[in-house]
């Protein structure tokens, strides 16, 4: 495959991404965005450990889905900031490891940890309790990486996640 090929079908992947994480977000809107938060979208941050071109997917994703958060401009640049660092931190812990299921964990583990640069954005911005906050968009982040865990396990074992 020549190299304009190829770029260009790491752009549309890129671009079906995105589209995914924001359509995801949308969907269940009310409890994507706030101290307690359930955004399914976010199961999508596995991809990271497969190709690294899923940073700028979720990335890009997420600056456009937080173009509508009540939170503003704050949100859009430091919830994009979060999934930035969340992914591509998932992607660089785990380039080396072989088996999925602990790339899966990593990945579960490391963006369920970040998820205080959220919570200190909800403390400052909306005057919540910093740690009761940090939990509850912890367990979301979990429940829904969780859920992308046993999805990318067994889609992985059907499509080459990382061409």
């Amino acid at each position: 495959m020549d190299k304009s090929r190829i770029k260009t079908n790491s752009l549309t992947k890129i671009g079906i991404i995105a589209a995914i994480y924001v359509a995801l977000t949308m969907l269940v809107a009310p409890w994507s965005f706030g101290a307690t938060q359930l955004r399914l979208s976010e199961m999508l941050n596995h991809l990271a450990v497969f190709n690294k071109r899923y940073i700028w997917a979720l990335t890009l994703g997420c600056i456009i889905v937080n173009l509508f958060s009540p939170l503003g401009i704050v949100d859009i640049i430091f919830g994009t900031l979060n999934t930035f660092v969340m992914t591509a931190l998932s992607y660089y812990l785990s380039r080396r490891v072989k088996r999925l299921t602990l790339k899966l964990t990593i990945s579960t583990i490391t963006c369920t940890l970040t998820m205080w640069i959220i919570a200190l954005e909800l403390h400052v911005v909306s005057h919540v309790p910093f740690w009761p906050t940090y939990f509850t968009v912890a367990l979301g982040e979990f429940v829904s990486l969780i859920l992308g865990a046993i999805l990318f396990y067994f889609l992985a074992k059907r499509i080459d996640l990382t061409a």
